[in-house]
């Protein structure tokens, strides 16, 4: 696989919205990932691969050389720290905002917030920085229903369109940070293939639409 480029996707949303840049690239993938159930798609060039894996392994995959490549949430860098890795461009997709929230009639009172999230290091750094103690506690499925059974005070979590707050009862009230997709190299894959790295890199840049 020395000389094979590996590029790390998530399936859904990231995905989709990667295709036409990697496209622009001219690479495309011969199977879906929605219908496929390969892990590793073949693409239109017999030396560019791509795995498919979860929105938030794609750090550590480009962090350890499994990936030269990959396509990450702002959000997820933020959480992993970024380590190994170069942020190179932002693809400006999958928007959405990093948030706190709590239930409609939430009050900030005195003490120790009890805050549940995925982004157990971005919600203790956030808390940190506004000088407020935090209880952090980890989910991994749905945020909002921390502080409708009373598990939490808050949650830290992306919000797209607020919809799901909404339904839930809950609002959103302080924003840590605007989101999107960027595109990560490697640093050690960045040197020893910089040439077709660089690239693909440039002409996913160029697609990439700003408003």
């Amino acid at each position: 696989m020395n000389n094979v480029i590996t590029i790390a996707l998530s399936k859904g949303r990231i995905f989709k919205e990667t295709l036409p840049l990697l496209e622009a690239a001219g690479i495309t993938p011969k199977d879906d990932p929605e219908t496929s159930r390969k892990l590793i798609l073949d693409t239109n060039h017999d030396d560019v691969k791509l795995v498919i894996i979860r929105a938030t392994d794609v750090p550590t995959y480009v962090q350890y050389g499994a990936a030269d490549l990959g396509v990450a949430g702002k959000d997820v860098l933020m959480e992993h720290g970024g380590e190994g890795l170069y942020e190179l461009v932002d693809l400006n997709i999958a928007r959405c905002k990093l948030m706190t929230a709590g239930l409609n009639d939430y009050q900030p009172g005195e003490g120790r917030l009890r805050v549940a999230t995925k982004f157990v290091n971005v919600a203790r750094q956030y808390f940190a920085e506004q000088g407020k103690q935090v209880e952090v506690i980890k989910l991994y499925g749905s945020m909002e229903l921390g502080p409708i059974v009373g598990l939490s005070d808050l949650i830290v979590d992306v919000v797209d369109t607020g919809n799901t707050l909404k339904a839930n009862g809950l609002k959103p009230i302080d924003h840590i940070a605007d989101v999107s997709s960027r595109l990560v190299v490697n640093r050690a894959s960045l040197k020893t293939k910089h040439d077709r790295i660089q690239t693909i890199v440039d002409q996913m840049s160029k697609a990439v639409k700003h408003d």
